[in-house]
């Protein structure tokens, strides 16, 4: 049976040369490939894929929001980050949002292809420069609880949001407080967990 996968990019090109990868592609189906992730939700309850291809910068709503969504309400779901973002925070950002694992775009087409077979089976591919920054990040786990246990309920619920992909104004919102008051708890989760960016809060964070 061929696996299902659905295409999120907003670069036409680039969206239709991986369309056309998936199609010619033995084990493979395209399910839909689409310029925006704003209706992502709805998409994957019509198609059901069995693998997301996700890109992070996209119009409207980015997408480790979308993976955030889609990993509540379709747990079963595989998304692989496809992107050219390297830097630490929307790594880690994506990772604990429920993405299952993380391309750059310069990845040849056939790591691509095996990559969207290895999360189907269970696996968590990455670009090897990504897995190695994920490996060195996380800490112990007993300095990870030891540290967690320090934070306030309202530091935690701070934290929590980030974790799911959520931007400061976001967080802001959810908890009807302002950006100053979210950048505050931040400085002192950092005290606390004694980081210095919310990529190192998250690596220490487990929901």
């Amino acid at each position: 049976m061929a696996i299902r996968v659905a295409i999120y990019e907003d670069n036409r090109s680039l969206r239709e040369a991986l369309s056309t990868l998936v199609t010619e592609t033995d084990e493979l189906t395209l399910v839909g490939a689409y310029g925006d992730c704003l209706h992502a939700n709805d998409n994957t309850y019509r198609h059901q894929p069995d693998v997301v291809l996700m890109d992070i910068d996209l119009p409207g709503r980015d997408g480790i929001q979308a993976v955030t969504g889609l990993h509540r309400n379709f747990p079963t779901v595989e998304v692989l980050m496809l992107t050219v973002f390297d830097d630490d925070d929307r790594v880690f950002r994506s990772l604990c949002a429920g993405a299952s694992g993380y391309l750059l775009k310069q990845t040849t087409p056939d790591n691509i292809t095996d990559a969207i077979k290895s999360v189907y089976a269970g696996g968590a591919p990455m670009t090897p420069s990504i897995a190695r920054r994920v490996i060195q990040t996380f800490p112990s786990k007993s300095t990870q609880s030891a540290d967690l246990d320090l934070l306030t309920g309202r530091e935690s619920q701070v934290i929590h949001y980030l974790a799911q992909g959520m931007s400061y104004k976001l967080v802001a919102a959810e908890l009807a407080i302002s950006i100053e008051t979210v950048r505050t708890h931040i400085k002192r989760i950092y005290e606390k967990l004694h980081v210095h960016s919310v990529t190192e809060a998250l690596a220490k964070y487990r929901p």
